[in-house]
């Protein structure tokens, strides 16, 4: 066990939570101990679970924590127009992701999880971003149900295509490529969509991703 070293509460939590997110990201849920997180730590098992008092309740922080500050980060700016509305959240998901490669990997894990908890607060996520995407889309109170689909469908495609990119971030893909794709994809499913649950804001962009697409390219 490594020497122990004295710590904030705050500090001796962030500890704990950042090497949970390395095992979580490394193994399955059900191979991962917590006591690891102690031994890793240097700390005693019951120093651990004063924090944490069982696995359930470590991962369901430890997503908490990734969560919110995905969510924090990616708050969409008004000011911008839809495109680089949109442009400005994948590129901060990627970011955010690449930044906290572990955590982010761990909350992958966390959506095969079958605990509520977690699978609420990916669910309450999740939800949030969709309802960023749908307001700069197609602004006012009701949106079709199929778009809303569509706006949920593309989140799981980025999520996904986004941890296998984690895997090995150094292959030839840079989050410049993710994006670019991410963004296509989405606007290809939007066209796609029968003229009924196409949002309002489609035509513009369109216009504006074509318009600049030499200058981006």
């Amino acid at each position: 066990m490594a020497a122990r070293t004295r710590r904030s509460p705050e500090d001796r939590r962030k500890q704990l939570l950042d090497l949970g997110a390395q095992l979580f990201a490394d193994q399955h849920y059900d191979d991962v101990h917590i006591e690891q997180v102690a031994e890793l730590a240097g700390v005693s098992r019951g120093l651990l679970y004063h924090y944490f008092p069982t696995k359930r309740a470590f991962f369901a922080e430890l997503v908490r924590r990734e969560t919110r500050a995905m969510m924090a980060d990616s708050t969409p700016d008004p000011a911008l127009g839809v495109l680089d509305q949109l442009r400005h959240g994948i590129d901060v998901y990627l970011a955010n992701c690449l930044a906290n490669r572990r955590g982010s990997q761990a909350i992958y894990q966390g959506a095969a999880s079958s605990d509520p908890e977690v699978l609420a607060l990916i669910e309450e996520s999740t939800r949030v971003q969709e309802e960023r995407i749908l307001n700069a889309l197609d602004p006012g109170s009701s949106h079709p149900r199929l778009l809303q689909i569509t706006v949920r469908s593309w989140l799981v495609m980025i999520r996904s295509a986004c941890h296998a990119w984690l895997a090995d971030p150094d292959d030839g893909v840079d989050a410049v490529d993710l994006r670019q794709m991410a963004e296509h994809a989405l606007l290809g499913a939007l066209f796609g969509l029968p003229d009924s649950a196409r949002p309002a804001n489609l035509a513009v962009l369109i216009d504006d991703a074509a318009r600049r697409e030499p200058a981006d390219g």
